[in-house]
């Protein structure tokens, strides 16, 4: 939903702060509004002109328009409006909606890290390499965060926060937990290694299947964490596959072995078929050949 949507003055049903309110839609929805002065001196019941509306946040759940509307009150509203600025950056450069609870997480982790550097407190990112690796569009979202805090803030983050960043838009990427996320990264930093060493070949990070690859890990990451795994029981093709590309299949074996090992996760036949595709399209690009598959 867009200011262009409110058409008719609405009435406030609560008074956030100056700049938000916080009305109830034609669907009897609680909306969240941001204006520059859209709550001065107003109470519930009073109107609010569609010209004061610069921005809606619409969040669909209950809970989590609840929890945007607590925030709000203990955070200053200037740190929503970076977080919206960095969400609609992002959303633009990855051509991809995010999960409406970024608001919420991307606002309090700025409002810590700002609280952070200037008390002091250094928080290194221990996931940095996986993060500029893996995530590279995200990465650079993150770097372009740091200039619009610093813009609209006054606070220059460190890189470790671009990538802490990047990571929260990940995490809204496939509307999973932070926790996760972190474990995920994880996951695709074991797997990768294992592929690597399994071909004996590097990586080409910039290659399309690269990309491919790492985006089916992290929706793989995203099934295994929450235990909602891919089911399509064909085993004429699960067959068809082990047996055209039988050395990509024992190479999604040892990634299997070591996932169960690792994390006590067991992959399901039909996740171990996409996975031996996605690793035959990258192998392929790395110049691994069907006669040399056979030799290996």
């Amino acid at each position: 939903m867009t200011p262009a949507d409110m058409q008719q003055p609405c009435r406030i049903s609560r008074v956030i702060g100056n700049n938000f309110v916080c009305v109830t839609d034609a669907d009897g929805r609680e909306v969240i509004l941001r204006g520059l002065g859209i709550g001065f001196k107003k109470k519930p019941g009073d109107l609010v002109p569609p010209n004061k509306i610069e921005k809606i946040y619409d969040l669909r759940d209950p809970e989590k328009s609840t929890r945007l509307m607590e925030l709000l009150a203990d955070v200053p509203p200037e740190f929503l409006d970076v977080s919206t600025e960095i969400i609609e950056a992002a959303q633009q450069a990855i051509g991809r909606r995010l999960s409406e609870n970024i608001y919420i997480t991307l606002t309090d982790h700025i409002c810590f890290a700002v609280e952070r550097l200037r008390t002091g407190v250094d928080y290194p990112n221990q996931l940095l390499w996986e993060i500029t690796n893996f995530y590279p569009g995200e990465f650079a979202v993150g770097c372009r965060a740091l200039d619009i805090i610093e813009q609209r803030l006054g606070y220059r983050l460190s890189q470790d926060e671009a990538g802490f960043i990047a990571l929260h838009i990940v995490n809204a990427e496939i509307d999973g937990k932070m926790s996760d996320m972190v474990r995920i990264t994880e996951l695709i930093r074991r797997i990768t290694a294992t592929v690597q060493d399994y071909y004996g070949v590097k990586l080409d990070e910039h290659s399309l299947d690269y990309g491919r690859f790492i985006t089916h890990l992290k929706f793989l990451g995203q099934r295994i964490t929450q235990n909602k795994y891919t089911h399509e029981e064909d085993a004429v093709f699960q067959s068809m596959i082990v047996r055209r590309f039988g050395h990509d299949y024992r190479c999604a074996e040892r990634i299997r072995d070591d996932l169960r090992q690792a994390f006590g996760i067991g992959l399901p036949p039909e996740e171990m078929t996409f996975l031996t595709i996605h690793l035959h399209r990258l192998a392929q690009t790395m110049g691994v050949t069907e006669k040399e598959e056979e030799t290996r």
